[in-house]
């Protein structure tokens, strides 16, 4: 059957990778195999990349920052080549360079700061275009782990004993501070930027002289940080997608490889373990479920989010670790694993988001034209 579309129906999809962060490598590998999974009947693709000094680079260089994957070679030829897009020159810039009126879509594959944290999502608001994933404040909120715990907290979720720490208070003396927190979390302790993914810069301290060296090493990426307290449970991870209306995937758990889920469990060795779906009593998937929905209304979310979780047997059941807007879709990445096993692909799983972001732009769009009328 053919599914071609005429080329007014086609969508201009614009793919955005790289960024600032320490995270652009994961992007440019979620870009690869999203690039190379994108039903190129229904879309006119043009790929941005965005370097790691924040240069705004074309097509043909963009490909040339994807790491290698397996699949049809062609793919990256079909991308359809953009005009040299310089250092200066914005996102709005390039929507519009689009003549014919398509209707367009940014894709925004940044993980971290300057791609999942509101920033990106802002500038598309400005160019009044729309976008994949959560709004400018849902983003901001949920990629500042303290401030996401805060209002979380604010909703009765459930979490695990935490504290946030700004780099001011520590600027001092900060051996008070720390012992209280020995005090309040006990040992060993989780210490995280606050605004980070992908456990980058994530330590686990079990003596103090350890808890010292973690902290140094989350303020190297943020000035405030997350001290969490460590607890025996289970790491359990369901998929939501959805505006309105949401979708929960089953759900799916996560045994490390390493002492926790790290960077490279995650994105290099692939010695993580992933269960899919979670072995769980009854009763609990369907708890987990309505919890991931309760959290992605309370953090004001839209599109798709992963939920991750601690689930405690025989202690205090779920609680929420943490969501995160932008989620992986690498070949090991649960976000996409979990849809497919809750019976939605890789490909239709892309048509889905797409088609939410242009519900939510259109039902937006309606908004604003009431304002000023």
């Amino acid at each position: 059957m053919n599914t071609d579309t005429t080329a007014a129906d086609r969508i201009r999809l614009l793919v955005l990778f790289g960024g600032q962060s320490a995270e652009h490598d994961v992007s440019c590998t979620t870009a690869a195999h999203v690039l190379a999974a994108v039903d190129r009947n229904r879309y006119d693709i043009q790929a941005i990349g965005i370097t790691r000094d924040g240069a705004f680079v074309d097509a043909g260089e963009s490909v040339a920052m994807l790491p290698p994957i397996d699949a049809d070679p062609a793919q990256g030829a079909q991308i359809k080549p953009l005009e040299p897009v310089g250092a200066s020159r914005e996102l709005t810039a390039a929507v519009g360079d689009n003549p014919d009126g398509q209707r367009t879509v940014v894709l925004p594959l940044l993980h971290g700061p300057l791609g999942e944290d509101g920033t990106v999502q802002g500038m598309c608001e400005l160019a009044n275009v729309a976008y994949v994933g959560a709004g400018v404040l849902g983003s901001a909120v949920t990629m500042d782990k303290a401030m996401a715990k805060t209002v979380l907290e604010a909703n009765g979720i459930a979490q695990t004993h935490w504290m946030a720490i700004s780099e001011y208070e520590l600027a001092d003396d900060p051996q008070p501070i720390l012992e209280m927190a020995v005090e309040e979390l006990g040992l060993p302790i989780f210490v995280k930027p606050a605004n980070m993914g992908s456990s980058v810069g994530v330590s686990k301290a079990s003596t103090a002289d350890e808890l010292v060296a973690a902290v140094n090493k989350a303020l190297r990426y943020d000035e405030v940080i997350v001290l969490e307290e460590a607890v025996t449970a289970r790491e359990i991870e369901l998929s939501v997608l959805g505006n309105n209306e949401i979708e929960v995937s089953v759900p799916g758990e996560v045994v490390p490889g390493a002492d926790f889920y790290d960077y490279e469990d995650k994105y290099h060795d692939g010695a993580a373990e992933l269960i899919i779906p979670a072995e769980l009593p009854d009763g609990v998937a369907e708890q987990l479920q309505q919890l991931a929905v309760e959290s992605y209304r309370a953090l004001r979310l839209e599109g798709m989010a992963r939920a991750d979780f601690l689930y405690e047997e025989d202690g205090r059941g779920p609680l929420l670790n943490e969501l995160n807007t932008i989620p992986g879709f690498t070949p090991i990445s649960m976000y996409p694993k979990l849809w497919e096993a809750s019976g939605m692909s890789y490909s239709a799983l892309i048509d889905r988001l797409i088609e939410l972001a242009l519900e939510r732009h259109e039902r937006r769009s309606a908004k604003r034209e009431t304002a000023h009328s």
